[in-house]
């Protein structure tokens, strides 16, 4: 198996040495890189560089990227992630994918994997509340997910859902959202080639605390959207709920694409701190990935379809 790499970005770009070593078994589906949950599927799975949606710009730390982040289930800090989410049991776990399809099923997730092609892309990710991260994620295109159990043309939405499991996750104990977490897409937008089901970053396993061990990404929205340990993933005629926009509709729309011109209700969103930085950077429209996904909203009011 092989990552093909842009001329410009060499290996120490993306990571250390020690690290990019580990990122060759992972290619190799070595198990001493702690790839077990994956099995033989991560062997079994060609591994390829997506050069033309890759970011040139230089990722995050993997450090930061595994200690700052959010994710209620564990908590509501930025550290309570890396902390809680040891206790979550991604093994066994199935992923039901049903509704307006001809060929709705349920995977288990390594059969899920295996024989996928499975990709690296270098994505922007930008959160809600102002910061943002380049990250190198390990998936394959949600599209392929959604053609195989053949959606009807009652498939206007795709929802998602997340693991309910308050033993594990114990931020669910405590009514902060309304559990379990529910996102949404519009078909076309679930099935753009940009939108990703994740199962790794950096070359490694998907830790839990960054939504193992299946996450989508989706990376011209805000963060919230791209909802982690998916369980369920639903094709459906009419726009679902979503757990931000139940708890605070005014403040996080539906499509929640990023948009400098479109103010947080408390901040503004025309620029953003890079985590890593010291400087805060205009935040880009789409998050930079306009020329791929502005024609899906193409006559629509962003401001009224935030």
């Amino acid at each position: 198996m092989l990552i093909r790499h842009r001329p410009d970005l060499t290996e120490n770009d993306v990571t250390d040495r020690g690290l990019y070593l580990r990122r060759r078994e992972f290619i190799a589906g070595a198990a001493g890189l702690g790839l077990a949950g994956l099995g033989g599927a991560a062997a079994a799975a060609p591994l390829a560089f997506t050069k033309g949606f890759s970011t040139q710009e230089k990722p995050t730390p993997k450090d930061d990227v595994t200690s700052y982040n959010n994710f209620y289930e564990f908590g509501v800090d930025k550290s309570d992630p890396a902390e809680n989410a040891g206790k979550l049991k991604t093994r066994p776990w199935t992923v039901r994918i049903d509704g307006a399809c001809e060929a709705p099923r349920t995977f288990d997730i390594d059969e899920l994997i295996k024989g996928q092609k499975l990709e690296e892309r270098i994505y922007r990710l930008r959160c809600v509340e102002g910061w943002s991260m380049v990250i190198p994620w390990i998936g394959f295109p949600l599209k392929d997910l959604i053609a195989a159990v053949k959606p009807t043309s009652k498939a206007k939405f795709v929802a998602f859902e997340t693991l309910m499991r308050p033993s594990e996750m114990t931020g669910q104990r405590w009514d902060v959202l309304q559990w379990p977490y529910r996102e949404g897409l519009r078909i076309d937008e679930a099935t753009h080639p940009l939108a990703l089901i994740a199962v790794g970053l950096y070359g490694e396993t998907l830790p839990n605390q960054n939504g193992a061990p299946l996450r989508l990404v989706v990376p011209w929205k805000y963060g919230f959207k791209s909802i982690k340990s998916i369980t369920r993933i639903s094709l459906v005629e009419r726009q679902p709920p979503t757990a931000w926009n139940l708890s605070a509709p005014r403040e996080y729309g539906f499509y929640s694409n990023v948009n400098p011109a479109v103010d947080h209700p408390r901040w503004s969103q025309a620029s953003e701190r890079r985590i890593g930085e010291f400087r805060r950077r205009e935040t880009l429209a789409f998050n930079g990935y306009g020329e791929w996904v502005a024609d899906m909203y193409r006559g629509m009011d962003l401001k009224k379809f935030y």
